[in-house]
């Protein structure tokens, strides 16, 4: 450790430090605006000054390392001088426009000219005009002469996105951020560098002019789409979300969020909004009150029992939806007497429950893996900040490589990708355990073959120390996931790596920990979509897009029930459906998601219900009332949560019988696209803009 004074205060911090590590160790203030904790150093802004003793000139804090014995001044007058001097030659350019900026409020430059800047400019030439960019519908570039070259966003592309979407051209005062010519800035993660610029050059482009910082009211919430689990600041203004922002969590999701996350809220105003409960009578959709929806589903319910037998009553549920109702319907249907509920809504063949498939590891923990496989996944668009913070292990010498149906760009470096179909995949990680066996000495399970690019999986596996073997949604899906999941494990074994699900959704794990999946002999999700149900209550879910069939194939088999109730935020599946039953949001609902890694995260209501929509878990308790079920008298989403019992010792670590199947005409999996994954992204106008959005309804118009 090295020891340094600083502000007179005695300061020890790990060599190679910066004088900033230690003024943030010690909570001690330097203003900055280059210098970011995730990033690179930059040292350009130069605000970072600071007065070093026996130093002739004052240097940036950012960029100069500690030393035994530094005795560091941060508020001295000659500190404090050079601050304001950079911040004259900031401000010299900088447009006089802050009472129509959209960060205004929120801006670093703004907060630091309070107190580095003076009343008045010595400066009386002409600012300089740097002109406007369209980038794009995420991120708007339209007073870009507001910036400041901290680089941030440019960084942020190189080192966390992994694709250097910005770049400075030009020199002195003729630079300016600028992207290559008539590219968008898009990807997965752009949105963060929102968040990152210290000034209003790059500002949200649905947000823009829609309200002030100061109106926003801040609440905290869990991320509705992928399995990170990100924290949430929702800002809302008038009972109505406007923006959604990071909570930083290193935990889980550091300081980012993916875009779907940032701009999907695009979707909870959408036109087709579901307020009123409706009934379909004599081919016509008719607006009803609540009892009467309710009554007439417990009804319908109640006569297809009688006439058929419980067993052709189930429920098809999102892994969207959060644990308290999947909890509900799942005590709902078995209440019932079936058994026929299931999430793997896109899962080509259904294992009998084995314990609870999740990540295998911490979140954290995938910064520091030295060797990774991934298997069946497009991991960059899949899992955004899974792929960040893989993306930063590289960056420190992991090696990864991949096994999947195509080869696409990561934006990382990949030491081995095979690329083959689907139903070779087994025969691809046969071959890694038969050169694993031979490289160790041992015998496999397994009958592959040693082939060059299976050694080289092998002997990275073998090596390094934190590994890691990581199943995509595309190998959750499979019609021999039994089968890659058992070589997953024995690979797992022989190497001491940890072994998991990427896992699709928001509450993959959640769903599994309530057991909203059959239990013992119910129908499995295909075996409801093919038409074995006579009532179906769909939950969150558009079968068309969100299931193992498409189209028509997914609608026929449901359309032959008696009867078919869609609980959903929106006007959705009206051809099949005779109840439409508006249920709230994520942000209009109180409720739990578990990640990934195992994490359960609750959350609160942000905004109120749209009009007359309810929370899914009160309409199914409810629902539950009216059918004279025991169990379902709760006050609060907090009492579902505690009977439903959430216990991280029912976690396994992806564990599977060594069992193998084989079918070289097994359908391929179904993997949705980054904006296809639910109805909420399927809703959102800027997001459906984007490349990856249009490039998904290209495919399916040349699909149709």
């Amino acid at each position: 450790m090295v020891e340094i004074e600083l502000d007179g205060q005695k300061i020890e911090i790990v060599p190679g430090s910066m004088i900033m590590h230690a003024a943030e160790k010690a909570g001690s203030y330097i203003p900055h605006f280059c210098y970011h904790k995730k990033l690179s150093i930059a040292a350009n802004c130069r605000m970072c000054l600071v007065d070093v003793e026996k130093a002739p000139k004052p240097l940036p804090a950012c960029a100069t390392p500690v030393t035994q014995g530094m005795v560091v001044h941060t508020k001295s007058d000659k500190a404090v001088k050079a601050q304001k001097s950079v911040m004259e030659f900031l401000l010299i350019n900088h447009p006089l426009d802050c009472p129509i900026c959209d960060q205004g409020g929120e801006c670093q430059l703004q907060d630091l000219a309070v107190g580095y800047g003076d009343s008045y400019s010595r400066y009386d030439e002409e600012k300089r005009v740097v002109f406007h960019k369209d980038v794009g519908p995420l991120i708007s570039m339209e007073e870009m002469s507001r910036c400041i070259h901290c680089t941030r966003c440019v960084r942020f592309g190189q080192e966390v996105a992994g694709v250097m979407e910005l770049g400075m051209i030009n020199r002195g005062e003729h630079s300016e951020i600028t992207t290559v010519v008539g590219e968008t800035v898009d990807s997965e993660l752009s949105g963060n560098m929102i968040d990152l610029c210290p000034v209003g050059a790059l500002t949200s482009k649905p947000f823009r002019y829609s309200a002030r910082t100061w109106e926003l009211s801040r609440r905290k919430s869990i991320a509705a789409h992928d399995s990170s689990g990100a924290n949430l600041i929702v800002q809302v203004k008038n009972q109505q979300v406007m923006r959604v922002v990071p909570w930083e969590n290193e935990a889980v999701n550091e300081c980012w969020i993916a875009d779907r996350e940032r701009f999907s809220y695009e979707a909870v105003n959408a036109p087709d909004r579901l307020t009123k409960p409706m009934l379909k009578q004599g081919g016509e959709w008719k607006e009803v009150d609540w009892t009467t929806a309710l009554e007439y589903v417990a009804n319908g319910l109640r006569q297809v029992k009688s006439d058929h037998g419980a067993a052709r009553i189930g429920a098809l549920v999102s892994p969207q939806s959060t644990v308290e109702e999947l909890f509900l319907a799942s005590h709902l249907v078995r209440g019932l007497g079936s058994d026929n509920i299931d999430y793997r809504l896109r899962n080509a063949q259904f294992a009998a429950f084995e314990g609870v498939r999740w990540l295998g590891t911490s979140i954290a923990s995938l910064s520091q893996l030295q060797r990774v496989l991934v298997v069946g996944s497009n991991l960059r668009k899949d899992h955004p900040l899974f792929a960040a913070r893989i993306r930063q292990a590289t960056r420190q010498g992991a090696q990864v490589h991949a096994i999947h149906s195509v080869q696409t760009d990561w934006a990382l470096p990949v030491a081995s990708f095979q690329v083959s179909a689907a139903y070779q995949w087994e025969t691809l990680l046969s071959n890694v355990a038969a050169a694993l066996a031979q490289e160790l000495k041992i015998d496999s399970p397994f009958v592959g073959q040693v082939t060059p690019a299976a050694t080289q999986v092998a002997k990275a596996l073998i090596s390094g120390e934190k590994k890691a073997v990581l199943l995509g949604n595309a190998a959750a899906h499979h019609a021999n996931a039994a089968s890659l999941l058992a070589l997953a494990n024995w690979i797992g074994q022989q190497t001491n790596a940890s072994v998991g699900y990427l896992t699709e959704a928001a509450n993959t794990v959640g769903a599994q920990l309530v057991g909203a999946q059959p239990q013992a002999q119910g129908l499995n999700a295909l075996e409801m979509l093919q038409g074995g149900l006579k009532a179906a209550l769909l939950l969150n879910l558009e079968p068309q897009h969100d299931t193992v069939l498409s189209g028509e194939a997914a609608l026929s088999g449901l359309a032959k029930a008696d009867m078919v109730v869609t609980l959903s935020p929106f006007k959705t599946n009206m051809d099949i459906s005779d109840v439409l039953l508006p249920i709230a949001p994520f942000t209009e609902t109180s409720g739990t998601f578990v990640n990934a890694e195992g994490r359960a995260q609750s959350f609160h209501a942000v905004v109120k219900p749209l009009a007359d929509t309810r929370p899914a878990w009160k309409v199914l308790r409810v629902l539950g009332n009216l059918l004279d079920l025991d169990g379902f008298d709760f006050e609060a989403s907090t009492d579902v949560l505690q009977k439903a019992n959430l216990s991280a010792d029912r976690l396994s670590n992806a564990t599977a019988a060594l069992v193998r199947y084989s079918d070289a005409n097994e359908p391929a999996p179904v993997v949705a696209s980054i904006y296809q994954l639910d109805g909420l992204v399927r809703r959102a106008p800027s997001l459906q803009m984007t490349a990856d959005g249009r490039a998904a309804h290209e495919l399916q118009g040349a699909q149709a």
